[in-house]
């Protein structure tokens, strides 16, 4: 496949990489020569340039009848980004997805609409919902949605003294019938015990265990896990009142509106527009890692602790520092790969990273076009979540998925059908328009979508 990339940040950096690894043929497009250089450190081909001008998207293969497959646009400019897609898109590229940064650009469909582009992509809103998720359940230190809110994963570490420890898994639900969940993953300091799991598996101190659940059971979990009760949010500090500090506010006013927020941020003009927009909160001009304004507003009684800046060097300062003032979950937003590991080693208890948000929506469109979304939920591992939508031509409808012969190490963890959410076991049957959650690793997940596709329609692929 052959693939544009107009932008070399971390975004298009880290999409190129993965794309060339997998054997595509990438084209990079950049003007800032230090990004350049970055990119040329990769295996793809660099051309510099402004990747909204016609003759440089011509030198990358963006012509009349041309062969690329995909344009992906990600540059820090909305104006570049929709103009490298009107391009391609005029040029007879058929898939053109573009980043937005400006939130009303996705406010409505209208705008990729007109413009012809496939995708608009903004990860500001599917990273505020994660950040919400993460302060209404406090034990969980990695989470994601699925069916539209009604079931999530969780990533929740066994705590010293949980009844969990020692416990196989066949042994939890025996014990514990009213849990109903499925652990998809267990990562265990070193390599011993870690990987996808069976009713075997004992359940050790310190293991990290990704659990998809209804999103009902959270509290269940977290008593289990962390021997801890779920308690309403009361108090929420957001740092940073940008598009994503923004976002985050007003969805916990959406959906929490009993809340006290108090949302921080240094610039005079930006407080006051805050203030109007923003009604229910209450706006403070001032330094988010001021001891003084923090204890004075009550730090050490908030369930929450949001840093969302610019400077990923601050957000995870703060919210260490907050979280040393009694906070009862600080969230740090990073946008460098190489400070995801740092709660491991910091007193912050959970990031976000909002360029990986936006690297895994667009790499989910390329490797499994057709499906909803993609999402890489253990990314060390190269473990993927994919939701997949059974058509009405395949063939495994009417099978049960214990007689499906899904390759080891691919699991079906949730069915959607209709207004229902299910556990599946092996005993139940597909129907066309069921909604599926998959585990799997990448390397598995491209076969496993195959089978869920609206080409496996003949015997011979079936028996792969």
């Amino acid at each position: 496949m052959n693939v544009v990339i107009v932008g070399a940040g971390e975004v298009g950096c880290d999409i190129a990489s993965t794309l060339s690894e997998e054997g595509h043929n990438v084209y990079v497009i950049e003007q800032n020569e230090e990004k350049a250089k970055n990119a040329e450190e990769l295996d793809v081909r660099v051309i510099r340039g402004n990747g909204a001008r016609p003759q440089v998207l011509h030198e990358a293969g963006v012509v009349d009848n041309g062969d690329v497959d995909f344009l992906l646009a990600c540059t820090d400019r909305d104006e570049v980004n929709l103009l490298s897609c009107w391009f391609a898109r005029s040029a007879g590229v058929e898939n053109v997805i573009s980043r937005v940064r400006s939130l009303e650009f996705t406010d409505s469909p209208t705008w990729g609409q007109r413009l012809g582009i496939s995708m608009m992509v903004s990860p500001e809103r599917s990273v505020a919902r994660e950040i919400l998720e993460l302060l209404a359940v406090s034990s969980a230190s990695r989470t994601a949605e699925f069916l539209d809110g009604r079931a999530a994963l969780y990533a929740m570490r066994v705590a010293e003294g949980s009844p969990l420890a020692g416990m196989a898994l066949r042994d939890i639900r025996t014990l514990h019938r009213e849990l109903v969940a499925v652990f998809v993953y267990v990562d265990r300091e070193g390599s011993e015990g870690t990987g996808l799991p069976d009713g075997d598996t004992v359940l050790r101190t310190g293991d990290l265990c990704y659990v998809v659940t209804y999103k009902e059971m959270a509290w269940l979990l977290e008593e289990l896990f962390q021997l801890r009760k779920s308690r309403p949010l009361r108090r929420v500090f957001v740092v940073g009142g940008g598009k994503l500090g923004f976002q985050v506010t007003q969805r916990i006013q959406r959906e929490y509106g009993h809340v006290q927020i108090r949302l921080i941020d240094h610039d005079e003009g930006r407080c006051a527009r805050l203030s109007e927009e923003l009604g229910g909160a209450l706006v403070l001009r001032g330094d988010g890692a001021d001891p003084d304004l923090l204890r004075e507003e009550g730090i050490d009684e908030a369930d929450g602790y949001v840093c969302a800046t610019e400077s990923d060097e601050v957000n995870l300062i703060y919210a260490a520092l907050a979280k040393s003032m009694g906070v009862q979950k600080s969230i740090a937003v990073v946008r460098r790969k190489q400070y995801e590991a740092l709660p491991e080693i910091m007193s912050v208890d959970a990031v976000v990273n909002p360029n990986k948000a936006l690297a895994s929506v667009i790499l989910g469109m390329i490797r499994y076009p057709g499906h909803a979304r993609v999402l890489s939920v253990i990314e060390k591992t190269g473990a993927e979540m994919l939701e997949v939508v059974l058509p009405e031509k395949n063939r495994l409808l009417g099978r049960p998925l214990a007689e499906l012969g899904l390759p080891k190490g691919v699991l079906v963890a949730l069915m959607g059908r209709g207004n229902r959410v299910l556990i599946p076991t092996g005993a139940d049957q597909l129907q066309a328009g069921d909604h599926l959650i998959l585990f799997a690793s990448t390397a598995l997940m491209r076969e496993t979508a195959d089978l869920f596709s609206e080409n496996n329609v003949d015997g011979e692929k079936e028996e792969q």
